[in-house]
């Protein structure tokens, strides 16, 4: 991990080369006290500067000659309430920057860029840089004559941009949608996910790519064109997205009151039937799917393995890789319109033929024609295959001609099924269950691809799969999405996270603003579904049918550093559940309001809820205050639900980003270092640490290098308090256990599933084979990605705790390693005390 890349500047903010001027000083970010007289001396005064004839370009185009303490006051203006930044560090740079018939935009770029490289010695210049920015976009705006969110979304709409709808509602509302406008709500944001908006979601000129809207005029157009053309409504949203305390997803965000509303994240599609036409017409429907932002789950269960005879041509099935070939190329063509790439997952059930191909689709050798690098792969997992690995039995491979009706089945019906397969002699052939399950470990330690998601325990626990009938063949793109799917019917899913870094009062939980803010998170999703655009007719009737929604959550791992609570600690574990139960809760309230305002979801009848079943009790949890669920049930008995689905932990990756806070459900991965975004790479540091170390008197030079060095582990920083070592512990340093633990904690409060990332270092067969066997037998839904990292660490130059360079020692010599197979019946045998998962 390289922790020294400087921030790369965005293709349209070029910086200038540096002159020949003032250098930067070669110092760290000054204690308190000292930055803040720093800050104080770098108020303008007159004759800072000495005069200068060079001359810079406005945005106007006219030219003026160079006032340098015109650069120091905008930057001091911009350092208000920033008692530990250096304003004339900022600025000093910048000047440094400027050569004659430099523009004023270039200069107005170094000075962002230059705070934001700052970041990694002091949080608060993240504070800096985003003031800086927000006041580059609003000169952007500016100067092509926008000065009030009507005007932006006039403007919008002038280049083909903005909804005949939008615009009309907004003008017939312009006084008072102009005045809900707070630009005091920018000073919210860090620099990482200003930018972020300001790259990716700002709708552009479509010739000279300036932005045609300001951050919170985004805001208020997303909120305006979600709001049922209710105007208080969409100043509700507003301050609700605006606060940063809640964000509805990408696709939402990007083509909310746009020409083209697909607001909807995630698509499911069944397995293309056994024929050209329809595995044809499956490619078609994904192109289309992709096109407007939309991730991709598709199952490939139903196409004949390999060797199967084709009757019409008597010849012999070259199986699924070749039909995955075509659609990894394709996802790849269609890149959602240069926003973000196209994505995919495909899915296939275990008992099929050609699963060991399938399982190398992603390996970096072999033949290339049998691999497909953009494809995400996931394994579909019925519970017999699980019972047959742990009993060490036989494993039989089919041939979906040969037995078509598995794909439909699952649980005691679906066992039944197979057994009769077997028992008729219809397997293409059969391999120990082990030695397959070793190969899906293998596939997850060397690529973290071939996701494990369980069949059985999916359907199960759905309120979807009340009626018979009514299956659910795989999940989405990123796991969290569980959903009926059939020939006919493309599941949907509209997503949302609530920000709980900003649920925190006077150093407790603020659970009534969770609730409220989830119930208006869950009214805005469910009016999605109204709103949306559907590429394909198969999703907009399933849709209308279900209307299903993912409520979701991020920034747990800010809580639990707000709270000083270590990630695996009781307390951790028993806030993440409560927060779960009140999000649900909130959910299911709001929803059974809707049914009582506007009726229940068509299949309503056909969901467990309508029996009084709800997600709880499907993993025999009894939760807490059990009188008020017991109305609540009675309630949803009576008039039913809006939603057939309520809750799903997304990934969150990019409005994590815009918000500030660490992504969903996860803990850090590291106290510092690079994100790669499509935006450029942007150093970060976990300002709860330094905010900590900096109390301490710890946060310097030298501490920063130590931990680069550690790659961003402080658990060698011996003089750091142990507790607060326990805290700070990124993801690499957990015990999975306690991730899985606390993932099936709040699963009996997700009636869909979490996008649950695992994290081992050095991954090998026996660990794996553990750790998967354990979240199974705990009733996890699904997992998601295995992130592992390099295990080469040989003669790395280290910094000693007196600054001096030191080589660290090389690694010990390797162990003789387990087998596959012995390493899988070690696991499993021995799951506390197996030398294989050491």
């Amino acid at each position: 991990m390289n922790f020294d890349t400087p921030v790369k500047p965005a293709a349209n903010m070029t910086v200038p080369p540096v002159s020949s001027g003032p250098s930067t000083p070669a110092t760290t970010t000054a204690p308190a006290s000292t930055a803040a007289s720093a800050a104080v001396a770098s108020e303008p005064t007159a004759g800072d500067f000495g005069a200068t004839s060079m001359r810079v370009r406005k945005r106007n185009g006219g030219t003026e000659t160079v006032d340098l303490n015109k650069i120091v006051r905008a930057v001091g203006r911009s350092c208000q309430g920033l008692p530990r930044v250096d304003a004339m560090r900022v600025a000093t740079k910048t000047i440094s920057g400027l050569y004659d018939g430099a523009t004023t935009r270039e200069l107005d770029s170094l000075s962002i860029q230059t705070a934001a490289a700052l970041i990694v010695e002091e949080p608060e210049y993240g504070r800096l840089s985003a003031r800086l920015l927000a006041t580059f976009i609003q000169k952007e705006v500016s100067n092509q004559d926008i000065h009030s969110f009507s005007q932006s979304v006039a403007a919008g709409h002038k280049h083909g941009l903005i909804a005949d709808r939008l615009l009309q509602f907004v003008q017939a509302n312009a006084r008072k949608l102009n005045a809900a406008i707070d630009p005091s709500r920018n000073d919210l944001f860090e620099y990482f996910g200003l930018r972020t908006v300001y790259d990716r979601y700002l709708l552009k000129n479509p010739q000279t790519r300036e932005v045609l809207e300001t951050p919170q005029e985004f805001f208020l157009r997303v909120a305006s064109a979600l709001s049922g053309d209710n105007v208080n409504e969409a100043i509700e949203l507003y301050r609700l997205f605006s606060s940063l305390e809640y964000l509805p997803s990408s696709p939402t965000l990007f083509n909310s009151g746009t020409r083209h509303e697909q607001l909807s994240s995630c698509f499911l599609l069944d397995s293309p039937a056994d024929e050209l036409d329809a595995i044809y017409k499956k490619y078609s429907d994904i192109a289309m799917l992709s096109k407007f932002s939309g991730g991709i789950g598709v199952a490939y269960h139903r196409v004949r393995a390999r060797g199967s005879l084709i009757k019409s041509t008597n010849g012999h099935s070259n199986g699924i890789v070749p039909w995955l070939k075509t659609l990894d190329a394709s996802v790849a063509a269609v890149n959602q319109g240069g926003k973000r790439k196209g994505a995919c997952c495909v899915y296939l059930e275990t008992w099929h033929a050609d699963i060991e191909d399938f399982l190398e689709l992603r390996e970096n050798t072999g033949d290339d024609a049998r691999r497909t690098h953009n494809l995400n792969l996931a394994n579909w997992v019925p519970d017999l295959f699980m019972k047959r690995v742990e009993a060490d039995g036989d494993w039989s491979l089919f041939d979906p001609k040969a037995v078509p009706h598995f794909t439909d089945l699952y649980g005691d019906a679906f066992e039944r099924a197979y057994a009769k397969a077997e028992a008729d002699g219809l397997a293409m052939r059969k391999v120990k269950a082990r030695d397959l399950y070793a190969r899906m470990m293998k596939s997850l330690a060397q690529t973290g691809n071939g996701w494990m998601t369980f069949k059985d325990i999916s359907n199960r626990k759905s309120n979807q799969t009340g009626k018979d009938g009514n299956v659910i063949h795989l999940s989405n793109l990123c796991t969290e999405i569980l959903e009926v799917t059939s020939q006919g019917e493309t599941a949907v899913c509209n997503l949302g996270s609530l920000n709980l870094s900003r649920m925190l009062v006077d150093g407790k939980f603020d659970f009534e603003r969770l609730r409220a803010n989830a119930q208006l998170a869950m009214r805005q999703l469910d009016r999605v579904i109204d709103l949306n655009y559907y590429p394909i007719p198969a999703a907009a009737s399933s849709n209308k049918r279900w209307r299903p929604v993912g409520l979701g959550l991020m920034g747990l791992q800010d809580v639990f550093f707000q709270l000083k609570l270590a990630f695996d600690s009781a307390e951790a574990r028993a806030l993440s559940k409560k927060i779960s139960e009140e999000i649900y809760f909130a959910a299911l309230t709001t929803s059974c309001e809707l049914a009582e305002q506007y009726g229940a979801h068509a299949s309503f009848p056909e969901t467990r809820a309508a029996r009084g079943e709800l997600q709880f009790d499907h993993w025999g949890v009894v939760p807490e205050d059990t009188a008020r669920w017991d109305a609540l049930r009675q309630r949803i008995m009576k008039h039913g639900l809006r939603n057939s689905l309520m809750i799903a932990i997304a990934p969150t990756a990019t409005i994590a980003s815009i918000v500030g806070c660490y992504e969903c459900i996860e803990p850090q991965v590291s106290n510092l270092f690079k994100r790669e975004t499509l935006s450029g790479d942007f150093l970060q540091v976990n300002r709860y640490l330094v905010r900590d170390l900096q109390a301490l008197g710890l946060w310097n030079e030298n501490t920063r290098n130590r931990i680069k060095m550690a790659e961003g582990s402080v658990q060698d920083l011996t003089e750091l308090p142990e507790h607060l070592r326990a805290v700070y512990r990124t993801a690499w340093e957990l015990p999975m256990r306690s991730l899985l633990d606390m993932g099936a904690d709040r699963g009996a409060f997700i009636d869909q599933s979490q996008s649950l990332n695992l994290f081992v270092e050095t991954p090998n067969i026996g660990k794996l084979s553990s750790m998967y066997f354990y979240a199974w037998q705990k009733g996890l839904k699904t997992t998601y990605y295995l992130r592992s990292r390099p295990a080469t660490r040989i003669a790395k130059a280290t910094v000693g705790a007196g600054g001096g360079a030191s080589v660290a020692q090389a690694a010990p010599a390797p162990v003789a390693k387990a087998t596959e197979a012995e390493a899988v019946a070690c696991s499993l045998e021995n799951p506390e005390a197996c030398e294989a998962c050491q």
